[in-house]
């Protein structure tokens, strides 16, 4: 892959872990978590591992992300912000 695809997908992975653990509303943690999944999907893809890579993007992305957000909506919040 070329590098400089490599070192924008890293910077962009980077943003989006940042993003995921400051970011105050759980929503929005989640849907960043799933492109954080789906950035390493892509990383993993240009590695040469394709099977990690359908891993991570069926598993990290799609159904954790799924998962989360199901969970989300399913819970109340005690007190109005």
């Amino acid at each position: 892959m070329i590098w400089q695809v490599d070192l924008i997908i890293l910077t962009m992975l980077v943003i989006c872990a940042i993003g995921a653990i400051t970011v105050r509303d759980l929503l929005s943690a989640a849907l960043i978590f799933g492109a954080y999944s789906f950035l390493m999907c892509l990383l993993w893809a240009g590695m040469g591992g394709v099977d990690v890579a359908f891993t991570e993007a069926t598993v990290g992305a799609g159904v954790s992300t799924i998962l989360f957000i199901a969970a989300i909506y399913r819970t109340s919040r005690r007190s109005k912000d």
